[in-house]
């Protein structure tokens, strides 16, 4: 089984150059100011500039309003919508107004939680599995905590879907090959310190992925 990487929460042209050198996919840019991953509008229009054609820009938002949308769209020419916090019509709606490919968050502790994906069926392209973050944490995400990849065994998925949550380049085979994976993102598990990606971490966890 082919399995593609997205390597999420990229700032700097040095490490999304890596990204893209390494095979990534997918490459995540940020628009939500309380995380450390945050980009300007100036910064993503930088790092757009350097994504080839086939590799995709995905913008991360936590319940975004319209004005925030649309800026941040122009700014990095995204063409997938990652919501987080987001309701599933809000997500028919952003779909509608943008016109873009929109995959949904669902935070995952128990299997009672995976419930929520079905809720997104006909609302969004694909769900994203991640980690429910502790109580009181002011950002959704990439905080490094993984959730009981065997939860996700034997769930039938009504759309496409890809794995995050406290994947690193030493831990991604076995979640592939617990949960079937074809498509994994990773932020916190590449980093040297919060927000800060490292070159050789993201060579080494795409280099992981193309064993599988």
């Amino acid at each position: 089984m082919s399995v593609t990487a997205k390597i999420c929460g990229l700032s700097t042209p040095e490490t999304l150059d890596a990204a893209i050198r390494g095979g990534a996919s997918h490459v995540g840019l940020v628009f939500f100011p309380p995380s450390p991953r945050n980009v300007s509008r100036e910064r993503a229009a930088q790092l757009a500039a350097r994504v080839p054609g086939h590799v995709t820009r995905v913008g991360v938002f936590v319940d975004p309003d319209d004005a925030l949308l649309e800026a941040s769209i122009a700014a990095g020419g995204l063409q997938v919508l990652q919501l987080h916090s987001s309701s599933p019509a809000r997500a028919v709606a952003i779909k509608a107004r943008t016109g873009l490919e929109v995959w949904a968050a669902v935070a995952v502790k128990t299997r009672a939680d995976l419930a929520a994906a079905g809720t997104f069926t006909g609302a969004a392209d694909r769900i994203l599995y991640d980690a429910k973050t502790p109580p009181g944490a002011v950002i959704p995400g990439g905080m490094g905590v993984r959730f009981d990849w065997s939860l996700l065994q034997g769930v039938r998925h009504n759309l496409p879907w890809a794995l995050s949550g406290g994947l690193d380049p030493f831990n991604v085979a076995e979640a592939v090959a617990t949960t079937g994976a074809a498509m994994v993102d990773v932020s916190s598990g590449v980093e040297s310190a919060p927000g800060i990606k490292d070159a050789g971490r993201i060579a080494a966890f795409l280099a992981a992925v193309k064993q599988l």
